[in-house]
């Protein structure tokens, strides 16, 4: 069944859902009646009922979406043209420098058509809502766009793609002002990304006066080496300011304090972290527990190379994570210390990064067979301790990146639960792949049998996403990417 046959019935009301099975507060409950709200939340979540008259009977197990806490949209573009090697050695910095060539040359109109066939992809593979870390500032030539937008241009180009997609956004516009520790500027290849602390809060001021549905925005400073520490005291300094001023009216509601969230790429690389110590004396972890007084809004993104001190100083902070392992594992950036974060109780997230991996599904599967391989045990991520529901790896992970991801996007709650927004996922039990699976092992089939398409239909905001005009997206996406590589 597709979500137009579901929302086709007249003779049913499309704000009252009753679900055979649905994954709520961390298990499968069986008969849930869902009630969605006129603003396109969740009013009341209730297990254990049969299905009311007039409800919209869904013809399977439903459960959350998850929140993508990281993505560059515009990296979709570079997809397949990096998995050559053309010298000795090849590496994360290499194939930064060939991915340059792309973010060099994509328009305003390709990045939005190659950002809504993206959005649909994730839409498609479970998450209703993607972070978008974006430094994609300015012209090719490096100067401010002009017209409409001016230097939201870029930004606006995101946010239509993202309304082309009906998947939630949540903009980062990013703080990028160097190339590197002991570099005064950014490199020319680098020209587009320009932006201060204070070019990073008129942007994200522009993009909540938008008032886009499903829409917000936060900030993101690169990282360490390419922000000065005097501009990321600013930025944080100005973020209070802008909570002082009342930007809070401006937000949607369901969305967390206007003073969050902050991301920030951390420790992906050993050559960065090498870098900072010889800059700083300091670990990139390290400095920005001691100097960024990171807090629940910061999301540190990557956080590959960790010590247990870096650790236990996160998690007093109550900053989270975002793991990013599909990206990791192509980039060859290392693997994170995923035991350790999890028994620290560091909140995580899950991020589609370069866009080499689409699903969340796949991103936790990699999560978890990169530590296997590590460690040569199984079921690394597992817990028995745990209620015997969320004690399975999948469930394990699903529920840490479930709860992360509301933070991470700015959002006060995610899930099956009250007050969240209206999202969900109806499981395709038919795919082959979950066919005879019992509802306890579901969620471990969704993540470790390697469905085919493990979801019939997706819900945001309590609507349907229309899969009509998927094809139309993915036939501009292609016009999109054969001018940009028409020359390669």
């Amino acid at each position: 069944m597709t979500s137009s046959t579901i929302a086709s019935d007249t003779a049913t009301d499309p704000r009252l859902l009753w679900a055979p099975q649905a994954w709520v507060n961390g298990r499968w409950q069986a008969q849930v009646v869902l009630q969605i709200d006129a603003h396109g939340h969740w009013a009341a979540v209730t297990p254990g009922q049969p299905c009311p008259p007039h409800a919209t009977a869904l013809p399977g197990p439903v459960m959350p979406s998850l929140v993508d806490a990281h993505s560059h949209a515009f990296q979709r573009a570079f997809v397949g043209m990096a998995e050559r090697r053309d010298s000795a050695h090849d590496d994360f910095w290499s194939w930064r420098d060939r991915m340059y060539g792309v973010a060099l040359r994509i328009t305003p109109a390709q990045l939005r058509a190659v950002a809504a066939h993206l959005y649909a992809e994730l839409l498609q593979g479970g998450y209703t809502q993607v972070c978008e870390f974006h430094y994609l500032h300015h012209a090719p030539d490096g100067r401010a766009y002009t017209g409409p937008d001016g230097a939201a241009t870029m930004a606006r180009a995101l946010a239509d793609a993202a309304q082309d997609a009906g998947i939630g956004l949540t903009l980062l516009p990013v703080l990028y002002e160097r190339a590197g520790f002991t570099q005064p500027a950014l490199r020319d290849d680098q020209r587009r990304f320009a932006l201060d602390a204070a070019g990073v809060l008129a942007l994200r001021r522009q993009v909540a006066a938008w008032r886009l549905p499903r829409v917000n925005a936060g900030v993101a400073v690169h990282s360490l080496r390419a922000a000065r520490p005097a501009s990321l005291h600013a930025l944080h300094n100005g973020l209070h300011q802008g909570l002082h001023n009342g930007l809070h009216k401006m937000l949607h509601d369901g969305l967390a304090d206007v003073d969050g969230p902050i991301h920030i790429h951390a420790a992906e690389q050993t050559a960065e972290v090498d870098d900072c110590i010889a800059a700083t004396g300091l670990r990139p972890i390290e400095w920005l527990a001691r100097h960024a007084s990171l807090d629940a809004r910061w999301q540190l993104v990557h956080a590959t190379h960790s010590t247990p001190a870096e650790i236990d100083a996160v998690a007093r902070s109550g900053a989270g994570v975002v793991l990013c392992p599909g990206t990791e594992a192509n980039l060859g950036d290392g693997l994170c210390d995923l035991p350790g974060w999890l028994a620290a109780g560091v909140p995580l997230s899950v991020g589609s990064d370069s866009q080499v991996t689409r699903n969340w599904p796949d991103e936790l599967r990699w999560l978890e067979y990169g530590q296997r391989l590590a460690l040569r045990r199984r079921n690394v991520a597992a817990e028995p301790r745990l209620p015997v529901a969320q004690a399975a790896t999948a469930a394990r992970l699903f529920e840490r990146l479930r709860a992360g991801g509301a933070t991470a996007c700015g959002h006060t709650a995610w899930g099956l639960q009250a007050g969240a927004r209206a999202d969900l996922l109806l499981v395709d039990v038919a795919d082959d792949a979950l066919r005879g699976l019992p509802l306890s092992h579901l969620l471990d089939g969704v993540v470790f049998a390697a469905p085919r398409q493990p979801f019939a239909a997706v819900m945001v905001a309590g609507r349907w996403v229309d899969t009509a005009g998927r094809a139309a997206l993915a036939a501009r996406a292609a016009e999109a990417l054969q001018a940009l590589h028409a020359t390669d």
